[in-house]
């Protein structure tokens, strides 16, 4: 009886876990993610403004304290890696390894673009609620008199949004690097694991590349 009693308790509280994890949703609206996220990333950039363009380590610091928590990695993982993403074609352990390297070239990156914040300031646009399961935010960065749009596409990650995918005045960064990952393949002679060794995303070439 005590074993049975005991039993039910677990599958009760199971249950219950499984149900809220089942039911949970971002306590946020979408702006107000992006804009929480942004407003944090500015306002440490210019607190520290003075020590960026000596100091990559603290840029990528900045950036892994206040951008890379709110990245959705495998989802980019599943985007850039495109087919090589599937059983077919890669092991787990492949893809493990390609979103670690994924990430932390993702770091330098932004940290190479934040090292050179000069006070930009930026506006949301008007949004739009669609009913769409990964709802798109877009924000005007203000540079010097040009407007920079980036568009960020999210993700329902149950207790909070999370970005899985950029894209920079009308340029999709995730199918940008997919190209560039298509191309790194091919370099090593379809050796996956090269591949995934040598990749180096390139945000400006690939925003550089539609200009």
């Amino acid at each position: 009886m005590k074993t049975l009693v005991r039993q039910t308790l677990a599958v009760s509280v199971l249950s219950t876990m499984v149900m809220g994890s089942a039911f949970a949703a971002p306590s946020e609206t979408p702006p107000a993610f992006i804009k929480k996220v942004a407003d944090h990333l500015i306002a440490r950039l210019k607190a520290d403004h003075a020590k960026l363009q000596n100091n990559p380590a603290l840029v990528k610091s900045i950036v892994r304290q206040n951008l890379d928590p709110y990245i959705d990695s495998q989802a980019f993982t599943r985007i850039v890696m495109g087919t090589y993403a599937t059983n077919q074609y890669s092991t787990a352990a492949q893809r493990a390894k390609f979103e670690h390297n994924f990430r932390e070239t993702l770091i330098e990156n932004y940290g190479s673009a934040f090292a050179k914040y000069s006070n930009q300031t930026y506006t949301m646009r008007p949004y739009k609620d669609t009913g769409s399961k990964n709802p798109v935010v877009t924000i005007d960065f203000h540079n010097n008199g040009e407007k920079i749009p980036v568009s960020f596409q999210l993700a329902d990650k149950g207790s909070q949004w999370k970005i899985r995918n950029i894209n920079v005045s009308g340029i999709d960064l995730g199918l940008q690097f997919r190209n560039q990952f298509a191309a790194t393949v091919k370099r090593n002679g379809g050796n996956l694991d090269k591949a995934i060794a040598n990749f180096k995303p390139d945000a400006e070439a690939a925003i550089d590349k539609k200009k």
